[in-house]
C-alpha cells in the first residue's frame, strides 16, 4: 500500500509538471526553455507510467493527500498548489528547473509562476476570457493570504521581495509524509506510546474514559488532558484511549506554546489519519508557570500527556481531564498474566506484592524476559520469575541523592521485641499483604473509605531496634527497603525539600519498596504560628508531607527518637505507632546470644551476667560484641569475658555515662550485681541521652 500511495502521488504531481511544461513552451523560446521543457515532459511521462503500472486500484479517498484535503477543507486550486509546491521534492532535476525560473534563485516555484499556471488553466478552460483570468489571480492572492492551506501551515510563502517573487513552499516533512513515509520535522521529537497494555479494561469503563473515547470518535475540536507524573503511565493511557476509539496516534514532544510546531503536529497527524498527541516535557512549565498550548492550527481533538501543573488549557476549546487511576486488583492481575504468560499462576501473588501500574508491569516484564534469556533459570524464587530483581535493577538509575535501595535480609528472629510492639509490627505486614483482599475483594475501600498503604511511626530511644524493625518488615513483606536520610533532603532553598521528597516517593511507588525515613522529626516537626517568612515555608513543607503521605499506597516507616517533636497531624495519620522500649534482662540476654555464636566464646564468658549487669539498648550490645570479636581476633584466641567488658566500657564512655564496673562471677550476688539491678530499675532514656528541646522550625531553617 505504501508503494502504491507513493506512486499515486508522483502521478498526480506529473499532471502538474506537464502543465508547467506547456506553460514554458508558451512563454519561452526553444533556446531558453527547451531543455527544461524536455526534462519536465520526460519526467512526467515516466512518473505517470509508474503510477499506471503499480498493482491494484487507486485507494479511494484514502491517500495521505486525500486525508489532508478532507481534514483541512482544501479547495481544488489549493490541492493543485500543494502538488505544485511539492515538485522540487520529487527530483533534483525539478528543483534545478525551478531554481532557474525563481527570481530569488530558490529551488521552489515562485508565486508569479503559480499565477501564470493559473492563467494558463483559465485560458484553456475559456479562451480569450481575460476577465476570468484576472478573477483567478485575485482568488489565488486571497488563497495565499487567508486560505485554509495557509492558515493550517500546509503552504507557506518564503523569501523577501514583491509578492509574486516570493517562493511557494510546503510544511517541513509534509511531502515525504504524503508519500506515506514516516518522516517528521526536527521540531517534533518522536515519542512512542507503544501498543496498548493489558490491565486497563476497568479503567476504560470509568465515566471519564468513556467520555474521552467518545470525544476522539467525534473528531470535534477538544483538548483531552491526561495528567500523569510518570510519562510512561500517561502515554499508555493515551494509547488505550486511541485503541478503544479505533484510531491511531501521532505522538511528539515539542513546545506547546510554539504555533508553528503545534501546526506541524496537527498536519502530520492528519495525513496519517491519526490523533495528534502532544507530550509536554516535564520542564515545560518552569519558573513562568504552566504553558498554554497553541491549538489554533490543530483540527479535531488533541490529546495532551503532561505532568500535573505544566499545562493550562486556553479558553478556545472545551477540555476533558482524564485521570490515570484508579486501577483495581483484577486489572493488576490481568496485567501480570498478560506480561508473564509463562507464569499465570503467579499473577495474584505478583499483583499483591508488586501493585504496579499496568504500563510499568509491561516494562518490568521486558526486563524479566531479557534476564531469563541471558541466564535461564537464574534468579527464580520457587520457580517464579525474578520480578523483584528486575524492579530493583531498573530503579537503581532513578535514586536521588541521600537514598539507598537495599535488599533486606533480617527476619523476625533477629528482632528482640515482645509484647504489644511485636504484635503491631506483625499486624502491619499482614495488613499490607491482605489489602487487595480486604479493600477490593471485600469492598471495604468503598464501604469504609479505607485508604491503601500502611503507615508506621516507630518511636523510642536510640539503639532500640527501630531501623532493624524496618528491615524486618521489608523482608517479611517480600519487598526492598528504600532508606531515606531526612537530613540529606532538607534544603534551605524554597521548594527544594518538597522536590527531593517527591522524587523519593516516586521511586518508592515505582519499586513498591518499603519507605524508611529515619530521623523523621527533622521533617515532620510541629507546625508553628507564622511570624516570619521562614515559618510559612516550613509549614508548607509539613503540609506537603501530610498530603503526600496520605497518597502513598505502600508501606511507609518513620522513625524518631523525639516523639514530642512530631506534628499531631502526622500521629493521627499513622496506622500504627509502635513504642520501642529498652530491653529487659531476658531481651538483653537474647541479644548477646544472637550477636555472639557459642563457638566463638571462651569458657569464662557469662552472657547472663553481662545481660544483668549492663542495662543497655540493643545497639550497644551489637557494638560491644563486634568490638570484642575484633579484640579476640587480634589476640589470636576466642572471645573472653575481659574482651566483652572492655568493649562495654567503651560504649559507656561514648555515651558519657559512668561505667558500672565488671560483673560478678557466675555464682556471685555481690554489691555489683545489686547495683546493676538498681540501675536497671531506674534506667530510662534520659539516663544515656540528654533530653532535647522541642524543635523550633525557624532555628532549623536558619541553621540549614
Amino acid at each position: 500500500m505504501s508503494e502504491r500511495i507513493s506512486r499515486d502521488l508522483s502521478g498526480r504531481a506529473a499532471e502538474v509538471a506537464l502543465r508547467v511544461a506547456e506553460l514554458l513552451e508558451t512563454l519561452c523560446s526553444e533556446e531558453a526553455g527547451g531543455e527544461s521543457v524536455a526534462f519536465l515532459r520526460d519526467w512526467a511521462a515516466s512518473a505517470a507510467h509508474r503510477a499506471a503500472a503499480a498493482p491494484g486500484a487507486r485507494p479511494a479517498a484514502d491517500t495521505p493527500l486525500d486525508r489532508l484535503v478532507h481534514r483541512f477543507g482544501l479547495r481544488p486550486l489549493e490541492t493543485e498548489l500543494v502538488l505544485f509546491a511539492g515538485l522540487p521534492e520529487e527530483h533534483e532535476g525539478l528543483a534545478r528547473t525551478f531554481r532557474t525560473m525563481n527570481p530569488g534563485g530558490a529551488p521552489h516555484p515562485s508565486v508569479g509562476l503559480a499565477g501564470l499556471l493559473t492563467d494558463c488553466a483559465a485560458r484553456t478552460a475559456a479562451p480569450g476570457g481575460v476577465r476570468g483570468r484576472a478573477a483567478d489571480r485575485v482568488a489565488l492572492r486571497r488563497l495565499l493570504h487567508e486560505g485554509p492551506a495557509v492558515r493550517a501551515g500546509v503552504l507557506a510563502l518564503t523569501g523577501e521581495g514583491p509578492f509574486h517573487e516570493r517562493s511557494l513552499t510546503l510544511a517541513d516533512g509534509l511531502w515525504e509524509a504524503l508519500h506515506g513515509h514516516p518522516a517528521r520535522p526536527a521540531v517534533l521529537e518522536e515519542a512512542d506510546p507503544g501498543p496498548p497494555v493489558a490491565g486497563l479494561d476497568g479503567w476504560l469503563e470509568l465515566p471519564e474514559s468513556v467520555r474521552a473515547v467518545a470525544a476522539l470518535r467525534s473528531r470535534e475540536p477538544r483538548i483531552l488532558l491526561v495528567g500523569a507524573r510518570d510519562e510512561t503511565v500517561g502515554l499508555s493511557r493515551c494509547a488505550a484511549l486511541a485503541h478503544a476509539a479505533g484510531l491511531g496516534l501521532f505522538a511528539a514532544r515539542t513546545r506547546p506554546e510554539d504555533p508553528r510546531a503545534m501546526g506541524l503536529l496537527g498536519l502530520h497527524a492528519a495525513v496519517r489519519d491519526a490523533v495528534p498527541l502532544l507530550v509536554v516535557p516535564a520542564s515545560a512549565g518552569g519558573a513562568a508557570g504552566p504553558v498554554t498550548p497553541a491549538v489554533a492550527r490543530i483540527p479535531g481533538p488533541l490529546l495532551v500527556c503532561a505532568a500535573p501543573g505544566t499545562v493550562r488549557p486556553g479558553p478556545q476549546r472545551p477540555v476533558l481531564t482524564v485521570p490515570v487511576g484508579p486501577i483495581g486488583t483484577a486489572d493488576r492481575r490481568a496485567a501480570w498474566r498478560a506480561a508473564l504468560p509463562e507464569a499465570p499462576e503467579h499473577a495474584p501473588e505478583l499483583a499483591a506484592r508488586h501493585p504496579l501500574d499496568p504500563a510499568l508491569t509491561a516494562q518490568v516484564a521486558l526486563d524479566v524476559h531479557s534476564r531469563a534469556a541471558l541466564a535461564p533459570g537464574a534468579g527464580e524464587d520457587g520457580g517464579g520469575p525474578d520480578v523483584s530483581g528486575a524492579i530493583r535493577a531498573r530503579a537503581g538509575a532513578l535514586l536521588p541523592p541521600g537514598v539507598d535501595l537495599v535488599s533486606p535480609q533480617a527476619r523476625w528472629p533477629r528482632l528482640v521485641l515482645g509484647g504489644e510492639a511485636d504484635g503491631q509490627l506483625r499486624d502491619a505486614v499482614a495488613r499490607l499483604r491482605h489489602q487487595a483482599l480486604v479493600l477490593d475483594d471485600w469492598r471495604l475501600r468503598e464501604a469504609a473509605r479505607a485508604a491503601r498503604g500502611v503507615r508506621l511511626l516507630l518511636t523510642g530511644p536510640p539503639g532500640t531496634g527501630k531501623s532493624l524493625a524496618a528491615e524486618v518488615l521489608a523482608t517479611e513483606a517480600g519487598r526492598d527497603l528504600l532508606v531515606v536520610d531526612g537530613s540529606e533532603l532538607v534544603s534551605k532553598y524554597i521548594g527544594e525539600t518538597e522536590k527531593n521528597l517527591a522524587a523519593c516517593f516516586e521511586v518508592a511507588e515505582r519499586t513498591q519498596a518499603v519507605f524508611l525515613l529515619d530521623e523523621a522529626d527533622a521533617l515532620f516537626a510541629t507546625r508553628t504560628e507564622v511570624s516570619e517568612a521562614n515559618d510559612r515555608f516550613a509549614n508548607m513543607e509539613t503540609a506537603y508531607l501530610l498530603q503526600r503521605l496520605d497518597r502513598f499506597d505502600g508501606l511507609a516507616v518513620l522513625t524518631t527518637n523525639l516523639r514530642q517533636n512530631i506534628d499531631a497531624a502526622f500521629i493521627r495519620r499513622m496506622d500504627f505507632v509502635v513504642e520501642f522500649p529498652l530491653p529487659d534482662e531476658a531481651g538483653r540476654y537474647r541479644m548477646w546470644e544472637l550477636h555472639l555464636p557459642r563457638a566463638l566464646l571462651h569458657a569464662d564468658v557469662d552472657l547472663a551476667g553481662l545481660a544483668q549487669h549492663y542495662p543497655v539498648p540493643g545497639g550497644w550490645i551489637r557494638n560491644a560484641a563486634i568490638g570484642a570479636a575484633f579484640r579476640a581476633a587480634d589476640d589470636g584466641g576466642a572471645v573472653r569475658q575481659g574482651h566483652l567488658v572492655d568493649a562495654m566500657r567503651r560504649e559507656y564512655g561514648k555515651a558519657g555515662r559512668p561505667f558500672p564496673g565488671e560483673p560478678a562471677g557466675p555464682g556471685g550476688a555481690g554489691a555489683d550485681r545489686r547495683a546493676a539491678r538498681a540501675l536497671d530499675s531506674a534506667y530510662d532514656s534520659s539516663a544515656y541521652d540528654f533530653p532535647a528541646p522541642v524543635i523550633d522550625r525557624r532555628t532549623q531553617k536558619e541553621s540549614s
